[in-house]
């Protein structure tokens, strides 16, 4: 349950806003049983009093455990202390907050969603769990950072990942309840490493791979996602009446994964183009005794369900192995129609296709799309614009 912050109900009316006090506050050393400790206290503006240790004495001097208040009550006075504002909301009720907006605002895919959740679940709450919102500082987001992964190798792409959320997490709970700062919004994020090789497949290697599946209906799940570059989650929810057989196109409207039917990826129908062989593996399905009405599914799986996407990844991998093929991922079938249709369509045709969110995407297939006619254009600007000089008139006049 999400905690509220505190407010007041003192119902007498102020007249005007309360006067905030001077923060001032002086450092102290106690001694114990292992010796000296510094410790702080200080007075914020609203009036409460805070104690805090600074540090062992040795390490920390006078000086230094004076230098440490000042900051304190600098940033006090600038609003920007972490803690200032209470909100009773701990971290968790944040990441809530969070969710619950990225859901109802920002409209996110329920398996967006998910992946969130796992996310914050696997990566923040062990760290940040139990804090109150107002508590977290830059210096616990560092130090998240510098332990992220536990000892476990993360890739860059999953530390940009939570890092993110994290920042979305801190930035929402920031506007909720007018905290002073992001404590995320100077925590340097990994570089990111964009992939520069794609591995795809042949025309002849994904045939290869048809006439090596299991059945008729994988045989044309692999051609028809090497052909049209539909996701796999866009096969999986693929009716017969997306199948259009008289303009040979195929219409991607929704997508299933992880249990759930949403919209494609990029959040849009698209129209794809359907290559003759996929019209005649399709009509071939199409003569099944059941399962052939418009709102069924194309592929279908026990009792005419949704197809188990884990079962046909594990076939899939059977089927490359039978036909002694790479062991390429599913999703490099999508990659093979990008990189073929590339060298005959437009950029802006293959977008809209493959269903990329911007072009920059599509760009990656280009230079898998030489012209032969490369070569002469170079040639052509290199191409002699003046006559050729008379050497032995050159050297008479040097």
């Amino acid at each position: 349950m999400l905690a509220s912050p505190a407010v007041s109900t003192d119902p007498r009316p102020t007249g005007r806003m309360p006067r905030l006090a001077e923060p001032t506050g002086h450092v102290f050393r106690r001694e114990g049983k292992r010796g000296g400790v510094w410790y702080a206290k200080y007075r914020l503006p609203d009036g409460r009093q805070v104690k805090k240790r600074i540090g062992p004495a040795g390490p920390v001097t006078r000086r230094s455990a004076e230098a440490w208040l000042r900051e304190v009550l600098d940033q006090a006075r600038r609003g920007t202390l972490p803690g200032m504002v209470r909100t009773g909301a701990t971290f968790e009720d944040a990441c809530e907050v969070y969710l619950r907006w990225l859901e109802d605002v920002r409209d996110r895919k329920p398996s967006t969603l998910r992946d969130y959740r796992g996310s914050i679940r696997t990566h923040l709450l062990p760290w940040f769990g139990g804090m109150r919102a107002e508590d977290i500082a830059p210096e616990h987001c560092e130090a998240w950072a510098a332990g992220f992964g536990g000892g476990r190798k993360l890739s860059n792409r999953t530390k940009i990942k939570v890092t993110t959320i994290l920042f979305g997490i801190m930035e929402r709970a920031r506007r909720t309840w007018k905290l002073p700062r992001n404590p995320v919004a100077d925590l340097e994020k990994p570089v990111q490493r964009r992939r520069v090789d794609i591995e795809v497949f042949s025309p002849e290697e994904v045939l290869c791979l048809v006439r090596a599946a299991e059945s008729e209906q994988d045989a044309a799940i692999f051609l028809t996602a090497a052909f049209t570059g539909l996701r796999r989650g866009e096969l999986v929810a693929l009716r017969w009446r997306d199948v259009d057989f008289t303009r040979s196109h195929l219409r991607v409207r929704a997508s299933y994964t992880d249990g759930a039917l949403s919209t494609p990826k990029s959040g849009k129908m698209r129209s794809v183009p359907m290559a003759p062989d996929v019209g005649a593996a399709l009509a071939r399905l199409g003569h099944r005794q059941h399962w052939t009405g418009d709102d069924d599914l194309v592929f279908v799986g026990l009792a005419g369900g949704y197809l188990d996407a884990s079962a046909l990844y594990r076939r899939y991998k059977k089927a490359l192995a039978r036909a002694g093929l790479r062991d390429l991922r599913f999703h490099d079938l999508r990659h093979t129609f990008g990189t073929q249709v590339i060298a005959t369509a437009s950029i802006l045709k293959v977008k809209e296709w493959m269903g990329h969110a911007d072009v920059d995407t599509t760009m990656r297939y280009l230079h898998f799309a030489p012209s032969g006619a490369d070569a002469d254009l170079v040639a052509a600007a290199f191409e002699r614009k003046t006559p050729a000089v008379d050497p032995r008139s050159a050297a008479r006049t040097v």
